[in-house]
């Protein structure tokens, strides 16, 4: 029987915004993202990019692994988190906003969050350069399933293309940004030429799971290394319910 492998699910690795703001909680503190990789190399596990890791999901491959993914892009995960993967000999996937480098996270203005900077395009090349790999986030942090399929389907398949231009090299990983998702928007982002997608619904990857509805581990600044661990390496954290 195959085991049940955990996906984590960061956001940002560096000083939390002031008390108060909204989703302060997505930011780990730089100390504690190291502690966690450093405890999970200890105990035998490889951290894996989506890229990697599939082998492993679709029962190809057998051992001690999990998969590693940030969304958004943000610099900061770049200045911190990089040079950890890098000693640990860990790869990871970010999902990039294919139209906001050297920019911010706009979309989340409106509800208070306070500006974070973004990769530039040089800095995503880096990190792929570095053995890390970049997915997508289509073209500009969009609520898919709330626009019409005809610009959910070009969200997805234009930002593909964009930083597969950028990069100069294929691009198969998505993530659904708000884990906004349903099965048309599924199926598009399968038939745009993604090997695979990763949700907000919590939970491990069970064998036989949609290799586009990936369950995963959400890590917050709170989640002190016990509680990490629990998540990472229990059947009872596989809650199966969305952020």
């Amino acid at each position: 029987m195959r085991a049940m492998i955990p996906i984590l699910m960061y956001h940002q690795v560096g000083l939390p915004a002031a008390k108060g703001s909204p989703y302060r909680s997505l930011t780990v503190h730089p100390a504690d993202f190291k502690r966690q990789m450093v405890w999970m190399s200890r105990l035998g596990y490889r951290g894996l990019s989506m890229r990697d890791l599939m082998p492993y999901l679709n029962g190809q491959r057998r051992g001690k692994v999990f998969g590693i993914t940030f969304d958004d892009g943000y610099r900061n995960v770049y200045q911190n988190a990089l040079p950890v993967l890098r000693q640990l000999h860990f790869t990871s996937t970010n999902y990039f906003v294919a139209r906001q480098f050297d920019g911010g996270n706009v979309w989340d203005y409106d509800i208070g969050i306070p500006h974070s900077d973004l990769m530039s395009l040089e800095e995503m090349r880096q990190w792929a350069f570095a053995g890390q790999e970049v997915g997508s986030h289509t073209l500009e942090h969009v609520h898919l399933p709330q626009i019409s399929p005809q610009i959910a389907n070009y969200q997805i398949s234009q930002s593909k293309l964009e930083l597969e231009q950028a990069l100069g090299t294929e691009v198969t990983a998505f993530c659904y940004p708000y884990g906004d998702e349903s099965p048309q928007i599924r199926q598009m982002v399968r038939n745009a030429g993604y090997t695979n997608a990763t949700t907000t619904i919590r939970g491990l990857v069970r064998p036989g799971d949609d290799p586009f509805g990936l369950p995963r581990v959400t890590i917050a600044r709170s989640t002190n290394i016990v509680r990490f661990l629990q998540k990472c390496l229990t059947r009872l954290e596989d809650k199966r319910r969305r952020d």
